[in-house]
Parts: C-alpha cells; sequence; structure tokens
C-alpha cells in the first residue's frame, strides 16, 4: 500500500498534520497503537481540565454565599467526576476518528516501525503489513520520566504518574506530588480542592519552572493559603512503601507519608523501537529538527514532543502544520518566539514570551508594566477573594512587547491576544490604541499598557 505521507502517531501533532495534509490532497496514512488524540486527549490535556473544572464548579458552589447564593450541602461524587471524564474523552476521540474518515485517511491502529528506504520511497511496517510513503512525520510524543530514584520503580498501586491518577476508584485522604511543574500543580489544584491532603515535593527554588517567577510565587502563595504544604528546593532521595525521603536544602534528612505518591517530573521524548537507526535519523533529547520541521534525514519530519523543543499540545499542532506545508511547497516555518504556557489552576496562569528573568539574563534593556487583576471591573464582578497580576515586560526604548505574564481567571482565554502582540512585535503603545470590549477581563492588558503614562 503507497501513500504520499505516513504519520507515525495520532496526537495533537499528528491528526492535525493528517487533517491538514487529507485537506490538501495528500493520500496519508496515520498510525497509531492506542487511541486516537495521544496522551493529550487520552491522558493529559483534555482528561485534566475536565477533572478541574469539576473542581472548581465544586468550589464555586461551596463558596457561594460571597456572590449572595446559597447552595447548601454541596459534594462532588468523585465516580462521577471520573466517568464525565472518560465520557468528554471518548465523545472527543470519536470526533477526530470521524473527521480521519471523511478527509479519506487511513487509520492504522498499530506500532509503526520504518524499515529503510529514501525520500519518496520509504517502507514501513505496521502489524506485519508493510506500507510504503513518500515522505514521513514523526509524531510519537513522549512519555512520564521516572527518575531512578529507588522506590519509583513500582507505578501503578501507591506510587502513580498522571495516567493512573486519571482513573482512580476513589479521591486518596493525602497525596505527595513528587514535582512542582505545570502537571503537577494541575494534580495539586484539583485534588486539593476536593478535600485531599496535599504535599508537593519540588527541587528547583520555585514552582512552574521556566514560567515567571513573580506570578509563581504568587499561585504557590495562594495555595498555601488553600492548606498544600511546598518543600522548596529538596531533592527526593527514596520511596519507601508510601513515604518519601527528601533532603531540604540545608541537607536535613525529612520525610512525608501520603496515601497516594504522584511522580511528575517531566517527560521524555518516544524515540525507541521507531526503526530511526536504520535510515539514520539524528536523536539527541529528541529527534532533531529544522525551522521546517526536517530531521537530518530527507524526506523525514518529526513535530510535536518527539523532538524535544516545547512539549506542549498546542506547538505540536502548530509543528505539524509547519512540515505538512514544506511538503507541500507552501511556504512556512516555525516561530517559538511566542509560544503560550497555561496552567489551569484556580486561580489560572498564563505566560507568552520572555520572563522578565529572562529578559535581564539575555542582557536586554527592559522595563516591566504590572497591575493587579483587580483593575479589571469583569474580574472583580466575578472574583470576590483572591489576588491576581498581569505583567508586561517591554523593550525599553521601543516599548516592543517580549513578555506577558498574568495570573487569575480567565487567563487562559486572555493569553491569546498577547500571543499576538508578542508575536507581531506590537508595542505597550499598540495595545494602547487597541479597542478592547468592556466590561472583560482582557481590558487588564491595555490597562497595565496605560500603567506607565498614567
Amino acid at each position: 500500500m503507497s501513500f504520499d505521507l505516513a504519520i507515525i502517531g495520532a496526537g495533537p501533532g499528528g491528526y492535525v498534520a493528517a487533517q491538514r495534509a487529507a485537506a490538501q490532497g495528500l493520500k496519508t496514512v496515520l498510525f497509531e497503537e492506542r487511541e486516537l488524540g495521544g496522551v493529550c486527549l487520552n491522558e493529559g490535556c483534555i482528561p485534566t481540565k475536565t477533572l478541574l473544572y469539576s473542581a472548581k464548579l465544586y468550589e464555586h458552589a461551596s463558596g457561594s454565599e460571597k456572590y449572595g447564593v446559597s447552595v447548601e450541602g454541596a459534594s462532588l461524587d468523585f465516580s462521577k467526576v471520573i466517568a464525565r471524564k472518560d465520557k468528554v474523552t471518548k465523545k472527543l476521540t470519536g470526533a477526530i476518528r470521524v473527521s480521519m474518515r471523511n478527509l479519506g485517511v487511513e487509520v492504522v491502529k498499530a506500532r509503526a516501525r520504518i524499515l529503510g528506504g529514501s525520500d519518496g520511497d520509504f517502507r514501513i511496517e505496521a502489524a506485519g503489513q508493510e506500507y510504503n510513503a513518500g515522505k514521513i512525520l514523526l509524531c510519537t510524543g513522549s512519555s512520564t520520566f521516572i527518575p531512578p530514584i529507588p522506590g519509583l520503580e513500582a507505578i501503578g498501586d501507591t506510587v502513580i504518574t498522571s495516567r493512573e491518577a486519571l482513573s482512580l476508584d476513589k479521591a486518596p485522604q493525602d497525596l505527595v506530588i513528587i514535582g512542582g511543574g505545570v502537571i503537577g500543580m494541575e494534580f495539586a489544584s484539583f485534588f486539593n480542592s476536593i478535600g485531599t491532603r496535599v504535599t508537593v515535593i519540588e527541587m528547583l527554588p520555585e514552582i512552574l519552572g521556566v514560567l515567571d517567577e513573580e506570578i509563581s510565587a504568587m499561585l504557590r502563595a495562594a495555595y498555601t493559603a488553600k492548606g498544600i504544604t511546598f518543600n522548596l528546593g529538596c531533592k527526593v532521595t527514596a520511596v519507601e512503601g508510601n513515604t518519601v525521603m527528601f533532603l531540604s536544602p540545608e541537607g536535613e534528612e525529612k520525610r512525608v507519608s501520603a496515601e497516594k505518591i504522584l511522580v511528575s517530573v517531566g517527560r521524555r521524548a518516544n524515540t525507541e523501537g521507531l526503526g530511526l537507526e536504520t535510515v539514520g535519523v539524528e536523536v539527541s533529547r529528541g529527534v532533531k529538527t529544522d525551522a521546517h520541521m526536517r530531521t537530518n534525514v530527507p524526506g523525514i519530519y518529526a513535530a510535536g514532543d518527539v523532538n524535544g523543543v516545547s512539549m506542549l499540545a498546542h506547538t505540536a499542532s502548530r509543528e505539524g502544520e509547519v512540515a505538512v506545508n514544506h511538503i507541500l511547497g507552501i511556504p512556512d516555518e516555525m516561530s517559538y518566539k511566542a509560544v503560550p504556557g497555561v496552567v489551569y489552576t484556580n486561580p489560572e496562569v498564563a505566560g507568552v514570551g520572555l520572563t522578565e528573568s529572562a529578559a535581564l539574563k539575555e542582557g536586554l534593556d527592559i522595563k516591566v508594566l504590572k497591575l493587579p487583576m483587580a483593575y479589571s471591573g469583569r474580574w472583580v464582578a466575578e472574583n470576590e477573594r483572591g489576588s491576581g497580576l498581569c505583567k508586561l515586560v517591554c523593550d525599553k526604548t521601543s516599548g516592543k512587547v517580549l513578555g506577558v505574564h498574568m495570573m487569575g481567571n480567565p487567563v487562559s482565554e486572555i493569553i491569546s491576544a498577547a500571543c499576538l502582540a508578542v508575536e507581531r512585535g506590537m508595542s505597550a503603545e499598540d495595545l494602547r490604541r487597541t479597542i478592547f470590549p468592556h466590561p472583560s477581563v482582557s481590558e487588564i492588558l491595555k490597562e497595565t499598557a496605560w500603567s506607565e503614562i498614567g
């Protein structure tokens, strides 16, 4: 069976690329050994946001008195929350399946391996069947990284990853999360909201890694007030049963026990077992790619987590589009200047572009404009308690917006405007001259741009 394009992996990079390629007339085959949608749709983005929305509704119901609404006996049925998560996931995977069928994409539910060949004539094997393809796009994603710490190898019962956390029978009474990055904090938010005692152990001096340090510290303070215990700058040394041993920044040995231990310290590109060595694809931390998503082997491309550049679903989709456009001869190249990062906690955190510390490390002359979210009338109307911040990192001379970082609901929906500002090189003056709807929380971008003038 011969195809113009073979895509290995049906996550946000793979299935979006398949849609774009087939719509442009390329005969396309899509290989996926598990479920369409990949980790994002089945074990990541969508399932976690479904759980977080239920938790947010529960929080709203439990604290609705401050809005003049009484909800007596608000409760959360954990099994129904999980069942709804499964329903949402099934609905969306079904929609992808229909899309593939309507576009004429051949979907093969099997693990694919490159047998050999060259640009224009590659050979691929899946489930005992051989396929030929002119081009190959690798979209095999990533897997949870399990660090070599004694006791972490027994995943599935007490020690779990995000996959197991999404399918628990009941909420644990207490939970230790190893890793305070985006995934760790989202699970911390969910379980804290439904009454689980949560402890976070993070090796870095602050949660959320590369996000803006001031915003990260604000979120940590908000969740400390909600009862989460944070152990920062701490190194986990071992796990014994339901107990985690770790060293404090001062080198003091400490331990904490919990019903469940969630490992969330990062992800690793899936490059094994693909037959990359048969054609000589270069791999380091991931499959190496250029701005057109080409690997070092002509005719083979890679998009998404597998290239290790930006392990985010929306990045994967855009990279898949860039690869398909290059195959089709459409001028396009990948830009990572304005890749948004969002943490769907309550309150939400979002950022795009350079952080204040990153800009200073690059030696840039910057000015930082910031305002509390309370400068937005809509935000005040909908957020009786809590704090929030909008922060613009701008070039001091030109006023060009280099980065935007925010905390407060619903910044996940506002960050897109900031992405355009950063990607298109807009200035604070451009934001001041833009008409935003009133009242809207998005106005905080304009108000913050005005803050340097008053």
